[in-house]
């Protein structure tokens, strides 16, 4: 539907398509110019109002009024555009824009973005600090998260392609990559899919839209998706060949593509000289994996008690408590989830205090009276706090589902289920699939790039932040 030459009612069309009889902050505003009635339609709180003023001001000043393009080049602002279409007026004033329809425009309407938004300062992300380095991270205002890109990136082959998704929340989507840098395939592969993705909403950010495009295989817990709330690591992904998906009204951003490999990096390597950086990749590392083996294979000792050697036979806990041990870690396993969802809805104020003091009075009466025996709270100790060795929690939550998997796959077959716990770990991450569906999970291991993994495993010299995808070794990955 367009608007038409009839002044009022284009008034009555849009007022109705708005609902502004139905919410009070649906402004109607109208002025006189030269005998000729004007009208804006804006929303109140989104737009400047000293700047809706400057413009109303300016409007009244006029000596004649013309067509709409020639009010719209006259008017003192930056971003203006013109547009016919009703539903596309909607849409521009429900996300912030002013619309101005008046006597003589015809079946156009003049759009001005005025528009500001509730934002937060752009401080550090708490789920991804470094020790030395930039300390701002992206918020919940696509524009300012698009600005601090830019900041990093002064090349005109930096582009910022524009998407509106959503339904009923219309919410904008900004495909982020450098030309000539990111895999022409992937990029037009990933843009065919904004443009058909049809969403009922996109209210919860960036989850909704990492749903609609990745539509099956959620049954496997490892993450399809690395995120990252960091301007500085971004903008580092783009310039060696990453494509971003930054979503309005969320501060992570989507790197794509994805490999498992990629969460073994974090940010504090790169701020780091080589050599303190491989160290703490390789510590990270190593703590992830015994996080997953740890408590499977104390178990599995446990089971073979009477064959280990002397020199393993403190691994046997004197005072194995009441309970059987399967049964004490699958419920410290849950008292975990427990105290971190508690210390999640517990005030700021409280919350450290009821995490800490609640782990050591629940351990300590625990023990106590018998339930459990120290060796439990002393692995599963370890356990939580290698959690906390990489900052996914998507990932954390994939390792801990293999962990419980595999000891109670050793619980039922002994070896032949740490082997069984292993295999299904090595399925899960082989079968995870990816947005983009032609790069391996795997990469660089499959198919496998000796350069990228080594820049993986090992902290080289370089003068940014990055991971150790090549776009042009990663072509038909």
């Amino acid at each position: 539907m367009r608007l038409t030459n009839d002044h009022t009612k284009n008034i009555s069309t849009l007022r109705e398509a708005l609902g502004v009889s139905y919410s009070f902050d649906l402004i109607e505003r109208h002025l006189t110019v030269t005998s000729r009635d004007m009208c804006f339609f804006f929303i109140d709180g989104f737009v400047k109002d000293s700047e809706m003023q400057r413009i109303m001001t300016n409007m009244l000043e006029l000596g004649a009024i013309g067509s709409a393009g020639e009010v719209a080049r006259g008017l003192p602002y930056v971003e203006v555009g013109l547009a016919g279409e009703v539903s596309e007026i909607v849409r521009a004033v429900l996300s912030g824009q002013a619309a101005l329809v008046g006597e003589g425009f015809g079946e156009q309407a003049i759009l001005v973005d005025v528009r500001t938004y509730p934002a937060r300062t752009t401080a550090e992300p708490d789920s991804d600090r470094v020790m030395q380095g930039a300390h701002d991270g992206f918020v919940e205002t696509m524009v300012m998260n698009t600005a601090l890109i830019r900041r990093r990136i002064r090349d005109p082959r930096l582009t910022m392609e524009h998407f509106n998704l959503g339904g009923a929340s219309a919410t904008d989507v900004v495909m982020c990559y450098m030309r000539g840098v990111a895999d022409e395939s992937t990029v037009r592969d990933l843009k065919n899919r904004l443009k058909r993705l049809r969403p009922d909403t996109l209210t919860l950010g960036y989850q909704s839209l990492a749903e609609s495009l990745v539509r099956r295989g959620w049954l496997n817990p490892f993450p399809k998706i690395r995120l990252t709330e960091r301007p500085d690591t971004a903008a580092s992904q783009v310039l060696e060949g990453s494509i971003l998906i930054i979503c309005d009204t969320t501060p992570q951003v989507m790197i794509l593509p994805t490999s498992v490999f990629d969460f073994l990096q974090q940010t504090d390597d790169f701020y780091f000289p080589p050599l303190t950086g491989t160290y703490l990749r390789i510590i990270r590392t190593a703590i992830l994996v015994l996080s997953v083996i740890i408590t499977p294979l104390w178990y599995l000792y446990l089971e073979y008690a009477d064959v280990l050697p002397d020199a393993l036979r403190f691994l046997i806990p004197d005072n194995p408590g009441a309970l059987p041990i399967i049964l004490q870690l699958l419920l410290v396993e849950a008292a975990l989830d427990g105290l971190k969802i508690a210390s999640m809805n517990t005030p700021d104020m409280l919350s450290n205090s009821l995490s800490v003091v609640g782990a050591l009075l629940l351990g300590d009466f625990a023990v106590g009276v018998g339930w459990l025996c120290e060796d439990v709270i002393l692995y599963m100790a370890f356990v939580a706090i290698a959690g906390f060795a990489q900052q996914n929690v998507e990932l954390g939550y994939a390792f801990k589902y293999v962990r419980v998997l595999t000891l109670i796959f050793v619980f039922g077959f002994g070896v032949w289920g740490l082997a069984l716990g292993f295999l299904l770990f090595v399925f899960l991450v082989a079968t995870n699939t990816t947005v983009t569906g032609r790069h391996h999970y795997l990469y660089p291991l499959i198919p496998f790039n000796k350069t990228a993994m080594a820049r993986l495993l090992f902290r080289f010299k370089k003068s940014d932040v990055g991971h150790s995808v090549d776009p042009k070794n990663e072509e038909g990955a």
